[in-house]
């Protein structure tokens, strides 16, 4: 019988992984992470956050340079990280990008008795996307409106906009809980009491409601709302493994803020052995023909242990 979390015992997270795979993901040095790379799996570092989020504004645009009226494309894009989205509006508008067959699909949404978060909620995705980015695209080259997708309580048309437009990337980063989007680990009861979710049922899920981890309530209370846990909607909408898999590729941007060095060696070593464990969502993503992880170099940190 596999351990309980050391975090959250009623859950499933990566403390419940075996030893030797935390201690081998630990004792990685930064160099060690580029050699990760192998086929369908690449690893990138920049040197600085300037090069680290302009190369991540890059990814929508030239996405989007890509759509036409005959090939509708688009981008999966998230809220953490979030600094590349004025960035992205700002290129859109100096090289004149026309977004009139680009989509866009949010990754996710709160959910609060039952129904997404309205966008006058202080922590609305939805909000965010267009205020940071959306609403700054001048208005003769903004994509329609229904080009833009967010998933709501009833997700019966996000599921159908996916088969309209190809989705060339999913953009995200990487929670502490080790997950993209929200797709986070289960807890631990029913069939899953003994064993997480095996790879193939986990990749099953599509855009669905979703509880979320302990882990992940303590992350967002921290860089959203000044540690007020309590203010943290506990349920979310999340863009599923069955998207993950629709698209081209997927590409995590790692700047050192939303998770620790020792989580982003966990995720980049298990991905390159091709160990897959839902315990450890983002290590799911092994098996995805296209995944590429990009570091801010000086945001990789170390995992020796000292008393500050």
């Amino acid at each position: 019988m596999r351990p309980l979390s050391t975090i959250a015992p009623d859950w499933w997270d990566y403390t419940t992984l075996d030893r030797e795979i935390l201690d081998a993901a630990a004792a990685l040095s930064a160099d060690n992470l580029l050699t990760l790379s192998r086929p369908g799996f690449q690893v990138k570092f920049y040197e600085t956050l300037e090069d680290f989020y302009l190369a991540e504004a890059l990814e929508y645009v030239t996405t989007w340079a890509q759509a036409s009226e005959e090939n509708p494309v688009g981008i999966c894009g998230p809220i953490g990280p979030t600094e590349q989205l004025p960035l992205v509006a700002r290129l859109v508008n100096e090289l004149n990008v026309d977004l009139r067959h680009a989509h866009f699909w949010a990754m996710d949404e709160w959910v609060v008795n039952g129904k997404e978060v309205s966008q006058d909620h202080p922590l609305s995705f939805q909000r965010a996307n267009r205020y940071l980015c959306f609403d700054r695209i001048r208005p003769d080259l903004r994509m329609p409106e229904e080009n833009l997708h967010f998933p709501k309580a009833d997700l019966n048309s996000f599921h159908k906009s996916w088969d309209q437009a190809r989705c060339l990337v999913m953009q995200g980063g990487q929670g502490e809980v080790k997950h993209w989007a929200f797709n986070d680990p289960l807890r631990r009861e029913g069939k899953y009491a003994d064993a997480p979710p095996s790879p193939d049922d986990y990749r099953q899920f599509k855009t669905r409601e979703v509880e979320l981890h302990p882990i992940t309530l303590i992350q967002n209370a921290r860089t959203s709302g000044g540690g007020v846990v309590q203010n943290v909607p506990t349920r979310a909408l999340t863009v599923g493994p069955h998207e993950t898999w629709k698209s081209e590729k997927v590409s995590i941007w790692h700047a050192g803020m939303h998770d620790n060095p020792f989580g982003m060696r966990l995720t980049t070593y298990m991905i390159s052995k091709g160990i897959a464990d839902s315990s450890v969502p983002m290590s799911l993503l092994a098996d995805h023909p296209n995944v590429q992880f990009n570091f801010y170099r000086p945001g990789i940190g170390t995992c020796d242990a000292e008393m500050h």
